[in-house]
């Protein structure tokens, strides 16, 4: 006999409605600069313009695979589908995280070759064409923070970050390159970037996996609720229990419970779902009530009997 309990807390449909909005509007923004930035760039001769207009680029489709995610999550449950589509948005998030990851190996390799030779960097241009790149960056970054709160928007975001760290580094190396005449400067800010932009994505890649692979959430321990609820009144132990994320937002519980009669398990199962929900914010939950074992009956080797009348009887039990 099984128990299921119920009580997702989707988010309300304007809210999700307004984040998906954004993402396509930043989507926009992001597309539409990386393009300016790249004509900019040809003109110029500058490779490093060119170069952050690919990467903008590349954030453009991050982006468009977030802001699909999204709508996706929104549909409801199939019969193919029971829990419904909420994870897509961390599987965008862990798609996201592993491209992110790649980018940052290109631009530590890019930035090794610039090291060995520098190129020359048409300071005026990469000063200006960076300075609009910061600001639609901050623009950006600031419609989707409010609403970073799960992996898929926090995955996006991280992107617009890795940009607005990027035009930082562009402005900083034209305003060098202007000042003294240094071209390396471009090479080691780059460097530097990409490992503050590698420690959030790991970050990222560690979450996304802990869902995708059923772990029990980073702020819920398994001994602990188990222990917690082992001291429910009317239990007599917990067992088999598992714990683990529908998104990274939403929590599910399963369990077999021991009572010692079954009549009690009405009132048990309702302490139980009120304990997981208030005290650890699990939703969903599913309890089995399983009763003491009941006491093994024990086969006695038949006694012979000699004489007349005797027989032996093999169905002879006791307990």
């Amino acid at each position: 006999m099984h128990d299921h309990a119920h009580d997702h807390h989707h988010d309300h449909p304007h809210v999700q409605v307004d984040s998906s909005r954004r993402l396509v509007l930043a989507l926009l923004m992001t597309l539409g600069f990386a393009f300016v930035e790249a004509l900019a760039g040809m003109h110029a001769g500058s490779l490093a313009l060119v170069g952050d207009a690919g990467h903008m680029l590349t954030d453009s489709l991050a982006l468009g695979i977030a802001a699909m995610a999204a709508v996706l999550a929104r549909r409801a449950p199939t019969e193919r589908h029971s829990y419904g589509f909420a994870r897509s948005k961390t599987l965008a998030a862990f798609a996201n995280a592993l491209f992110m990851l790649l980018l940052i190996a290109l631009l530590v390799w890019q930035s090794i070759v610039r090291l060995g030779s520098p190129q020359p960097v048409n300071a005026d241009t990469v000063t200006v064409v960076a300075l609009i790149g910061l600001v639609v960056n901050i623009v950006v970054a600031f419609m989707l923070s409010g609403h970073g709160h799960d992996l898929n928007t926090r995955a996006a975001l991280l992107h617009v970050i890795g940009d607005l760290l990027g035009s930082v580094a562009a402005l900083a190396s034209g305003l060098l390159i202007k000042l003294t005449g240094w071209m390396p400067i471009d090479a080691l800010l780059a460097m530097l970037i990409a490992g503050l932009i590698a420690s959030s994505t790991l970050g990222l890649l560690r979450s996304a996996m802990r869902t995708l692979m059923n772990g029990v959430p980073a702020s819920l321990s398994l001994p602990e609720v188990g222990r917690a609820l082992a001291r429910v009144p009317g239990v007599t132990d917990i067992h088999d229990l598992h714990i683990w994320e529908l998104d990274d937002r939403h929590f599910a519980l399963s369990a077999h419970v021991g009572v010692r009669e079954l009549k009690d398990w009405p009132g048990v199962l309702e302490r139980l779902e009120a304990y997981c929900h208030r005290d650890f914010g699990i939703a969903h939950t599913t309890f089995q009530p399983e009763l003491p074992a009941a006491r093994p009956i024990h086969f006695m080797r038949p006694e012979k009997h000699h004489g007349p009348g005797a027989h032996d009887d093999p169905g002879r039990a006791s307990a």
